[in-house]
Parts: structure tokens; C-alpha cells; sequence
């Protein structure tokens, strides 16, 4: 089991936080809303209102202890630089920063994070793929071993809910949502109907995503 630490909690931060710990991960989430923490309190292991630029705070958590550290800030570009060098200079092993710009990700590259993300370029890109290949994964590194892939349905899928699939028992991947056309259905119910052209965003271990491609 692995230890994750969130930091910033806005909708990519709370699906990656809550998907690593649905797959049995240990994950704390941060955030400076006292209502995000308490909405995310039973999805992870432990949810703590701070600032991430504080520190001492980030310290007194043991954030130096935890494998992964992904910093998902938005809307303050130097809030994500400071808690990057944080928990760099505290020794976290293996950071991913969340990028609002092409400067704000070289910024975050030339710091020492590991990776640097655009969630919502990256997924356009991978609409774009889908649309002419087959039934391909691609995916965003949220660590060496774990990522968030998006793929087509697979054939003996259509038609069958989330809980007949029951992915997460059989696959061992969360899903995080599901899109159709423009349509985007975030944190799926277990009683969804997968369609034809539906397209599943879901995480999990590289290897895991990788054998779903196959299916």
C-alpha cells in the first residue's frame, strides 16, 4: 500500500484523492475549505484543513513520509509553487503538479516536480485519439506505478451497468467518469447503464489499465 497526499481539492483533486483510496490506498487530502474537508473526510483516510503554503502545518502531518504528493491548487498559481518546493525540500519522493499554464508548468518542472499535468488539455487530446482509434487507453502519470486512463467501452460491456462490470473487483480500477458526446457524467452510480459510445475515465494501476485495453 502506497501513501498518497492531495493537495488542493477542487473536482480533479477530490476524484484523484478518493479513487487512490477506493482502490485501498493510504491518501490525505488538503485543502483550506472547512467544508471540502468534511464533504471528503469518509472517502479518504484522513482530511485536514491547512494551508499549503504553511509549512510547519505541512511538516507536523509527516508529508515527508508519503511516496506521491499531487499538488492540484487552482487559481493561485504562486500558492502551487511554494507547496511544490514544500514538500520537495521535505522529501517527498515522487511529486505531480497540476498546470494552469505553459510558465506555471515549466516553473513547476525547473522546482523538481516530477510531473506536471493539464488535465483539461490532456483529456481533449485523448477525445481527439479516441475518435479515430480503436479502443486504445492513454493515460496521465499520477505516479511511476498509477495513472488515469481514459478508454471506449468495450463491446461486452454496452448495456451493462457499473455494478454487473463491478470494475473495481475484477479489474482492480475505479471509474471515474463517463462521457458521451459532450455529455459528462462525473462519479458514476453503480445502477448507470454503459452505452455504445460511451467513454470511461477511470484510474488504477498501469497494468490494470493496460489489460482493460484488451478486453
Amino acid at each position: 500500500m502506497k501513501q498518497y497526499v492531495v493537495i488542493g481539492c477542487g473536482r480533479f483533486g477530490t476524484s484523484v484523492a478518493e479513487s487512490l483510496y477506493s482502490m485501498g490506498n493510504e491518501v490525505l487530502a488538503i485543502d483550506s475549505s472547512e467544508e471540502i474537508i468534511q464533504n471528503m473526510a469518509p472517502n479518504v483516510t484522513h482530511a485536514v484543513q491547512a494551508e499549503a503554503t504553511d509549512e510547519y502545518a505541512l511538516k507536523s502531518l509527516g508529508i515527508g513520509n508519503f511516496d506521491v504528493a499531487i499538488i492540484s491548487i487552482a487559481g493561485n498559481i504562486q500558492s502551487s509553487i511554494m507547496a511544490a518546493l514544500i514538500v520537495k525540500e521535505l522529501g517527498v519522493k515522487y511529486i505531480v503538479g497540476k498546470a494552469q499554464s505553459e510558465l506555471h508548468a515549466k516553473v513547476l518542472t525547473k522546482i523538481g516536480v516530477d510531473r506536471v499535468v493539464f488535465p483539461e488539455r490532456e483529456m481533449g487530446k485523448r477525445v481527439a485519439r479516441n475518435l479515430v482509434e480503436s479502443n486504445i487507453v492513454d493515460f496521465i502519470e499520477l505516479s511511476p506505478e498509477y495513472s488515469i486512463g481514459e478508454t471506449k467501452l468495450p463491446d461486452k460491456w454496452v448495456n451493462k451497468t457499473l455494478a454487473d462490470i463491478d470494475v473495481r473487483v475484477n479489474y482492480n480500477v475505479s471509474v471515474m467518469a463517463v462521457k458521451n458526446g459532450s455529455k459528462i457524467n462525473v462519479a458514476p452510480k453503480a445502477t448507470d447503464v454503459l452505452k455504445r459510445d460511451d467513454i470511461l475515465v477511470i484510474i488504477g494501476h498501469n497494468d490494470d489499465l493496460r489489460r482493460i485495453e484488451n478486453i
